[in-house]
């Protein structure tokens, strides 16, 4: 009597279903592997920056603040000294960098363009743009929107955004400088205003953003004139 039951795969199938799901496993897994290594190599990148920064500003307020005396100077211990306060003073932090976000969502993007990261449905604010990073859009001195400054800096303590001329021209003629920003209790010095590379990059984008929203919201005016027509 002829058997009714269905055949059984051959072992050599399921051995290569078992080598193809493997082959995958391990391509996926060498991917992550690359992610995050490149990741690595973006938060070393931003330390790196920071670092370059602390020590740019470190060897600027030594040339500004040494005195000569008769006893031999240890530049170095100088340095290192002030290198260590500005650090210490420091707020930076690599994964709270607008970079290091762009590079999150560049990846996430990869394969989810459209949908938003992980933990952004739970955040009050969804940081979707640079804007959100920064704290002030005009300059307080001269009332210009941060896009339109010629030559923008930032409060390295305070974040806050001002045009290069008016605010040195200001702590120059100021005992005690403070922040002109409403309500900002930070103190001001020359060494700590600068433009970062950073700084240029989140105007810019700002820019696009709003060349962006000018054009969909023409292309919205142009929508409703033809339905009315």
């Amino acid at each position: 009597m002829a058997s009714t039951s269905a055949p059984r795969p051959s072992l050599s199938s399921a051995a290569s279903r078992i080598a193809s799901a493997a082959s995958n496993l391990s391509s996926d897994n060498q991917t992550l592997i690359a992610v995050k290594e490149l990741e690595n190599t973006v938060l070393e990148l931003l330390e790196s920056y920071d670092d370059c920064t602390n020590l740019s500003e470190a060897i600027n307020n030594v040339g500004n603040n040494y005195q000569p005396s008769a006893q031999p100077t240890d530049f170095r211990k100088l340095l290192e000294d002030e290198i260590a306060t500005l650090k210490a003073e420091s707020s930076f932090v690599p994964q709270k960098s607008p970079l290091y976000r762009q590079f999150k969502e560049a990846i996430w993007n990869v394969h989810h363009e459209g949908q938003p990261m992980p933990g952004e449905e739970q955040e009050d604010i969804v940081m979707t743009s640079t804007q959100n990073v920064l704290l002030n859009m005009t300059c307080p001195l001269t009332g210009k929107p941060i896009v339109e400054l010629q030559n923008p800096v930032r409060c390295v303590d305070c974040k806050h955004i001002y045009e290069k001329d008016p605010i040195m021209h200001y702590i120059r003629t100021k005992p005690q400088a403070l922040c002109p920003v409403a309500g900002c209790p930070k103190s001001l010095r020359e060494g700590r205003v600068i433009c970062d590379p950073l700084l240029r990059i989140e105007i810019d984008e700002i820019r696009a953003a709003s060349r962006s929203n000018a054009v969909t919201n023409v292309e919205d005016y142009t929508e409703i004139n033809d339905d009315l027509d």
